[in-house]
């Protein structure tokens, strides 16, 4: 829609699903998992913020504005919606997911109806911090960052390479995020470089115990870019978590490891709200 100025596109039927994809690739990264789930659920696939086909709007590149301007293009599709995020979408996500919960103050951001949350190699902080042993160290970024103004293309290449490396089928994994990527539509190095900034200093963790959702949180044993061990610690502060690690997966388990991680959302996914259970044991 052009209130937002997002680009999506939208598969199957059933319950909505929207897929977020991580920073500096596009929708088309998760084609082989929309296919998957598409006999399921409506499938919806996003463009973030200056990603691909999407808008970059500079006065809306925080992390509030960003999530807000996805609700607002799923919105324009499904009132309520499961939300999958993966890495940078994983962030987005859970922006969306705590808005005006508790701890949330003053984000103006809308409430979002979002029915259950999927969370694939995400982090509530990307920086390691003394309190927060599992992020990237600061200097990392930092370099990451001024690669980033000498050549974005190889830039964007090394961090492809860095997502598969050490995953069973990591050449495979790889030749189809370099295909995303060049499919419809790169991010361009302003966007890449606010992203960045975002994963720098974005911490959510005063956010994620408002979070009331039911959440999935999928990591990959050999994951070099969100370590598992972040992802473990992002379950065991959502208040309604479960964790699976993937073995022999790194950063892009819905690529290496297809069919486990499809199975794994269709079982979450299609699971009864705890009230409904409770309701259906107590009929005769």
């Amino acid at each position: 829609p052009a209130m937002s100025g997002l680009y999506t596109e939208v598969r199957g039927s059933g319950p909505t699903l929207a897929l977020l994809h991580g920073w500096g690739l596009i929708l088309r990264v998760w084609d082989g998992l929309a296919a998957a789930l598409g006999e399921r659920f409506r499938v919806v696939t996003v463009d973030l913020p200056g990603h691909g086909r999407s808008d970059w709007l500079p006065e809306r590149s925080s992390l509030t504005a960003q999530a807000q301007q996805v609700h607002e293009a799923v919105m324009a599709i499904d009132e309520s919606y499961s939300l999958v995020g993966w890495s940078l979408g994983g962030q987005i996500a859970l922006r969306l997911a705590a808005a005006g919960g508790p701890g949330d103050v003053h984000s103006g951001l809308a409430a979002a109806a979002i029915e259950r949350l999927v969370l694939i190699a995400a982090t509530p902080r990307l920086s390691a911090a003394p309190d927060w042993p599992h992020g990237a160290p600061p200097q990392q970024l930092e370099a990451q960052a001024m690669e980033l103004r000498t050549d974005y293309r190889r830039t964007v290449s090394d961090f492809l390479e860095l997502q598969v490396r050490g995953s069973a089928g990591g050449a495979a994994a790889l030749a189809q995020l370099r295909s995303a990527l060049f499919a419809h539509g790169e991010a361009r190095p302003p966007t890449l470089a606010r992203g960045l900034e975002l994963l720098r200093d974005t911490d959510l963790r005063p956010l994620l115990g408002g979070i009331a959702q039911p959440a999935l949180v999928i990591a990959g044993q050999y994951d070099r870019v969100t370590h598992p061990a972040a992802s473990r610690a992002l379950a065991e502060a959502l208040p309604h978590a479960r964790y699976v690690e993937i073995r022999r997966a790194a950063h892009a388990p819905f690529l290496s490891h297809l069919p486990q991680v499809s199975a794994l959302l269709t079982e979450f996914l299609a699971e009864f709200p705890a009230e409904a259970a409770a309701e259906s044991r107590a009929e005769p």
